[in-house]
């Protein structure tokens, strides 16, 4: 199971929110020098998510990716970016500037037909779901409204268009250093069939134990990386370990 570092971006500055409020986001300086710091700790892919892109609809913070994108592209490591992304040429732009792989939330709930649509234009493995819930129902707009879709709903019907990864993020959990919703995030696992990368609370190296032994593909962990609850080699560790048995 990967271990994706979360480089969330807001106002030009690294940042981590609480539950997905603006109001409440942490501090950690340039988000270069946040890549740099976990490329140097031997990350294997990278997550970041344009927050002001997200709550505007469309790409903001496009200088501060293109910094990202150019070192973790010496080191040969990857980047998925979402935030913000709602069109086809979005989607192209972000891919075109060296981004592996893109993550679309809003776009996919409001419509299905979209998401299929860039699926088949830009390949399954190029595009990402995030499934972002609170109380088992998909949020948008940078999670502060509703869709008219549960989790489970909207994963089907994905599913059924061609998207193969998503991203589960209970928003309830996130930045909160508590636990990850880790029954909820085996039951998408267990029901789609899809990758699934895990993000929310993931606090501990039992926390990612948990989540690689519920069948997930990754685990996107920012405050508690940030904040020194564990490290990325501990994590990447429990990580390793959980897939071998080990348990180390």
């Amino acid at each position: 199971m990967l271990v994706l570092p979360a480089i969330d971006l807001k106002g030009g500055q690294a940042v981590q929110l609480r539950q997905g409020d603006f109001d409440q986001a942490r501090q950690y300086g340039d988000p270069a020098a946040a890549a740099a710091r976990w490329l140097a700790a031997g990350t294997q892919y990278l997550h970041i998510v344009d927050l002001d892109a997200a709550a505007a609809g469309h790409p903001v913070n496009g200088a501060a990716v293109t910094a990202i994108v150019s070192e973790t592209a010496k080191a040969g490591v990857p980047v998925q970016l979402g935030g913000g992304l709602r069109t086809l040429a979005d989607v192209a732009a972000a891919l075109g500037a060296g981004v592996s792989r893109v993550v679309v939330g809003t776009a996919a709930a409001k419509s299905p037909d979209l998401a299929e649509a860039m699926v088949q234009r830009f390949g399954a493995e190029r595009i990402v779901v995030s499934l972002d819930a609170k109380d088992g129902v998909v949020a948008t707009h940078a999670w502060r409204m509703q869709s008219r879709y549960s989790v489970q709903e909207l994963a089907a019907e994905l599913v059924n268009r061609g998207v193969g990864r998503f991203v589960y993020t209970d928003i309830t959990q996130d930045g909160t250093l508590t636990a990850p919703n880790t029954a909820a995030t085996r039951a998408l696992v267990e029901t789609t069939g899809a990758a699934v990368i895990a993000a929310g609370g993931v606090t501990t190296t039992d926390h990612v134990r948990a989540l690689a032994a519920a069948g997930c593909e990754g685990a996107i962990v920012g405050t508690a990386l940030y904040e020194g609850h564990m490290t990325l080699q501990d994590a990447q560790a429990a990580a390793a370990g959980a897939a071998t048995g080990t348990g180390h």
